[in-house]
């Protein structure tokens, strides 16, 4: 007994130790973040194909492939088309010109854009950017062979066709891509800057993002599982302002952090931005915003939505600033149903309640 007492009685320290350091490693740990489960359970549970991500504060919670070939944790992240989450980012650009002074929201657009002036009256940089223009309709020209209105495959120039024959602005909500095609057109003329060029310059090149317009230079890589083809590339490049951007979800989810952190707008400036008038189905500049009850939550949270559509493509960007997190979602299904939040169901409302509420 001796002998043996004696052969352990050294490695007791040593084994003490290991241990202790054990201890204070898994103390050290980050515990898994709960929210991450319950997001992911909510998006196998739907049959989404596509990607997901779900950002608090800082951290990445999930940020993966559903239904689709997973993408190696070291390969460059694919890039989606942002679609219509584009005037979402063009609406950011306006704005941080009616901040520096240069634009006025309620100051005629033929003040900027003297291609505007006509018999009728110009609509307001707040009618463009709320759908409220009185511009034909890009979606009213006839379909063509492959199904598309003939405006998004033709060759003439968007921003020619979209200035023709108008009705006067300040009447009833319309959704409409010529408007965002005018807004382009002004930042381009009171910057001085092609719109790309002003997106990498004031946007990309600050927050380290890769995303640019489909078209621009040397144009983006969609090369994801089943990625776009020729033609639906040449279709995004013709939406330009109005949903031509492409990039990662990461890269949106740094633009989501930095409208939401104050980096890209001052406060007064993004206050008006997202302020949802209620009379237009809560429509703020380029986006929604609006409070819900969701699942969990004892109180109503306030909601910044922005979606796109664009062919066989879907997405959604859900911000919920005070509480710091975003929920962004990529589809190329054409036909999944997102649902609607304000209706307590659906697809984003269950994302947003795994992720906000408890």
């Amino acid at each position: 007994m001796i002998r043996s007492f004696r052969l352990f009685r050294p490695f007791r320290p040593i084994a003490l130790l290991a241990a202790g350091l054990a201890g204070i490693v898994l103390a050290g740990a980050a515990a898994p973040d709960p929210r991450a489960a319950r997001v992911a359970t909510v998006v196998e549970a739907s049959g989404f194909a596509g990607e997901v991500l779900v950002g608090a504060g800082d951290r990445v919670l999930v940020d993966r492939w559903f239904g689709m070939p997973q993408i190696a944790a070291d390969a460059t992240p694919r890039s989606w088309p942002w679609q219509s989450v584009t005037k979402q980012v063009v609406a950011t650009l306006v704005m941080q010109q009616v901040a520096a002074g240069k634009l006025a929201l309620d100051a005629p657009a033929d003040r900027y854009l003297p291609a505007l002036k006509g018999a009728i009256a110009a609509p307001t940089l707040r009618q463009l950017l709320q759908h409220r223009s009185g511009l034909r309709n890009p979606d009213d020209t006839p379909p063509g062979k492959d199904g598309w209105p003939a405006f998004y495959t033709a060759t003439g120039s968007p921003l020619g066709w979209c200035l023709g024959t108008r009705a006067a602005g300040g009447g009833e909500w319309r959704y409409n891509n010529c408007d965002y095609l005018v807004l382009g057109a002004i930042l381009d003329r009171v910057t001085g800057q092609p719109l790309a060029s002003l997106y990498a310059a004031r946007i990309a090149a600050p927050l380290g993002l890769k995303s640019r317009f489909v078209g621009a230079g040397r144009g983006i890589a969609l090369d994801w599982p089943d990625g776009v083809t020729p033609a639906e590339r040449a279709i995004l490049a013709r939406f330009g302002a109005a949903g031509g951007l492409a990039g990662s979800a990461r890269d949106l989810w740094k633009f989501d952090r930095a409208l939401t952190d104050g980096k890209l707008l001052p406060q007064t400036a993004r206050a008006t931005l997202w302020a949802g008038d209620p009379a237009l189905g809560y429509q703020a500049l380029g986006q929604w915003s609006f409070e819900a009850s969701l699942k969990g939550c004892a109180a109503t949270v306030r909601i910044i939505e922005r979606r796109g559509g664009i062919g066989r493509f879907q997405a959604r960007n859900l911000i919920l600033p005070d509480r710091h997190i975003a929920i962004i979602a990529f589809t190329n299904r054409a036909d999944f149903d997102f649902g609607e939040i304000w209706q307590g169901k659906g697809f984003s409302y269950d994302m947003l309640s795994a992720a906000a509420c408890s």
